[in-house]
């Protein structure tokens, strides 16, 4: 039905020959405006977390599954798509996700439940997981190696930017239309991508049609649901509860049994070949921790300043914004400086850097002022920006091109459960902590400091494994 309302697709050689060299930077940013669309649905909603949990008569613990639903959706979601490439495309599978999560971004608007805004937002998180990993693979087939880095920093620019614009925007949306209209913020996004990508994606030549690894998808993602939900239900159940540890044993039974499957499988949903490369392994470890800290820290700020510190939405999304524009001006200068020097150093100079603005939250709490607020997080995302690129290439570049679209997947999916279980610990430690200090000014304090002190400790031991990223001679 799609490819009827399309029209006829070029093929990559007919868009070379029309575009020139400027046809990979066009595709680029078809895919990065996909990629946006999905970015500001996943971090737009931390500035609602509040004003949700007033509506609905509800806790953080129980709130943040809007958003660690929709991030585990996601990250379950990624796992087909080196499958879903291989058997429609590229184009096609973009521009089905792209509508997709424009025509649920419309529905949410218009749903006010609990249960219903979890529902839409885990259609979503489907529709973004899928996407998710697409602008590594533009990267790695149309860009050649001493170019990819300025390419991951020009992508990231736009991607990073729409975290620090999103809960602004949220805010004001929040402030005069209610929390509903914040689903509205990705639907220009989707439509500008996918009358770009009708035009600018080629066809694909080469389709395969290997069989779907349906047993490997499902042992992951039941690990996933429940490490997640694990984490949620620690406040409650207590990690030595029956209950809790069912589910880390059954979390740790799935990743057994798909390591063993993976093994043995003839079309496994990605091979274990890829953890032969030790940078990839180290690499895979530094994301996960990446994910951790960037999603936790874009949840933890805003809340942290409603809650702790008693601003209103507005300007704690506005905390975020200045920290944004630094991003992503930082990253295409670090791109440039990946394709000349060691990634690997590069990364552990970022984490570093990013690690210890966490360090100043801890140290100073509520004591800390607006304009504190705003520097430290200037320059914890400078070092953000550093990473970003480094990473990637470090983690990816050694690899053999056939590898590429299931590494990219795997990158993609640890850094977001990384992303959501960061999300699902700060919320469930925040609110453990408070019951032991009481529903104070300073039990509050002292929570979220414990909770910024928790993400510097993490980007400390990202930092052993980014030492550890050196490849195999």
């Amino acid at each position: 039905m799609l490819s009827l309302l399309l029209p006829v697709a070029p093929s990559r050689d007919e868009l070379f020959a029309r575009h020139g060299e400027r046809y990979r930077w066009l595709a680029l940013l078809t895919v990065a405006i996909g990629v946006i669309a999905a970015v500001l649905a996943t971090t737009s909603f931390s500035v609602a977390v509040p004003a949700m949990g007033a509506y609905w008569g509800m806790g953080q613990d129980r709130v943040q599954w809007v958003i660690t639903g929709y991030m585990a959706a996601m990250t379950v979601a990624m796992l087909p798509t080196p499958w879903l490439l291989e058997r429609y495309g590229f184009r096609r599978v973009f521009l089905g996700t792209v509508l997709f999560l424009g025509l649920t971004s419309l529905a949410g608007a218009l749903v006010s439940d609990f249960a219903g805004t979890v529902a839409i937002r885990l259609l979503q998180g489907a529709a973004a997981g899928v996407q998710q990993p697409l602008s590594m693979v533009v990267v790695m087939r149309l860009f050649p190696p001493g170019r990819q880095g300025r390419a991951t920093g020009l992508l990231s620019f736009g991607i990073v930017l729409a975290p620090a614009v999103a809960p602004t925007l949220a805010g004001v949306l929040l402030e005069h239309f209610g929390w509903q209209s914040i689903f509205l913020l990705s639907v220009p996004f989707c439509l500008l991508a996918g009358l770009l990508a009708a035009h600018l994606l080629p066809r694909a030549d080469d389709l395969q049609r290997r069989p779907f690894d349906w047993y490997g998808v499902i042992l992951l993602s039941v690990m996933t649901l429940v490490l997640i939900e694990w984490v949620a239900s620690l406040r409650e159940a207590g990690p030595l509860a029956t209950w809790s540890l069912v589910q880390s044993g059954i979390a740790l039974l799935s990743a057994g049994l798909f390591v063993r499957h993976a093994g043995r499988a003839v079309a496994p949903i990605f091979s274990l070949e890829l953890f032969r490369e030790r940078a990839f392994a180290m690499g895979i470890l530094v994301s996960f921790a990446y994910g951790v800290g960037v999603y936790a820290s874009s949840y933890l700020i805003p809340v942290f300043l409603q809650n702790a510190l008693g601003f209103g939405a507005t300007p704690a999304g506005l905390a975020l914004m200045p920290s944004g524009f630094v991003l992503a001006a930082t990253i295409p200068l670090a791109g440039v400086v990946a394709d000349r020097h060691s990634p690997r150093w590069i990364t552990v100079a970022g984490l570093l850097v990013f690690g210890l603005s966490f360090l100043y939250f801890g140290l100073r709490g509520s004591a800390v002022s607006y304009a504190e607020i705003l520097w430290d997080t200037m320059i914890g995302r400078v070092g953000l920006g550093l990473i970003i690129p480094a990473l990637t290439l470090a983690t990816l570049r050694h690899l053999q091109p056939r590898l590429m679209g299931e590494a990219s997947m795997v990158n993609n999916y640890v850094r977001q459960l990384g992303g959501v279980l960061g999300i699902a610990i700060v919320a469930v430690f925040v609110e453990w902590r408070i019951t032991v200090y009481g529903v104070t000014p300073r039990g509050i304090d002292a929570a979220y400091s414990e909770a910024f002190l928790l993400l510097t400790a993490t980007f400390l031991l990202a930092t052993v494994a980014a030492l550890r990223m050196k490849p195999r001679e």
